[in-house]
């Protein structure tokens, strides 16, 4: 039993080792000398203009949800394209339904004013 299992240890043990060895080499072989410059903190090329901790604007969230509303659909209509006559009306009911949501999603965007850009 412990054969079948064998070449899966194997392989998690390698990737452990090619994962953390270049980061133990780094942090040995790296030299460290820390200066006021490179503690110090970066934002686009300029110095930071306020708190790291500031609330962000609610528009960020919104266009990462709206990122994902797209990004799922697209996921999900290829394979399921691809597939359609296979799965039948169970198959294309179902992403209707699975579409209705994604609209739902799209709609409260719209409403919260995520496509306006100022």
């Amino acid at each position: 039993m412990l054969e079948n299992y064998l070449p899966i240890l194997v392989f998690l043990i390698m990737g452990a080792i090619f994962g953390i060895a270049p980061m133990l080499a780094g942090f040995v072989l790296a030299p460290h000398r820390p200066d006021s410059e490179k503690l110090s903190p970066y934002e686009c090329g300029f110095e930071a203009f306020e708190d790291s901790r500031m609330k962000f604007d609610v528009r960020y969230y919104l266009v990462a949800i709206l990122f994902i509303i797209f990004d799922l659909e697209i996921a999900f209509l290829f394979p399921w394209a691809v597939v359609l006559d296979q799965v039948g009306m169970y198959g294309f009911m179902a992403m209707v339904i699975f579409l209705a949501v994604l609209v739902v999603g799209f709609i409260f965007e719209w409403k919260k004013g995520a496509l306006e850009w100022e």
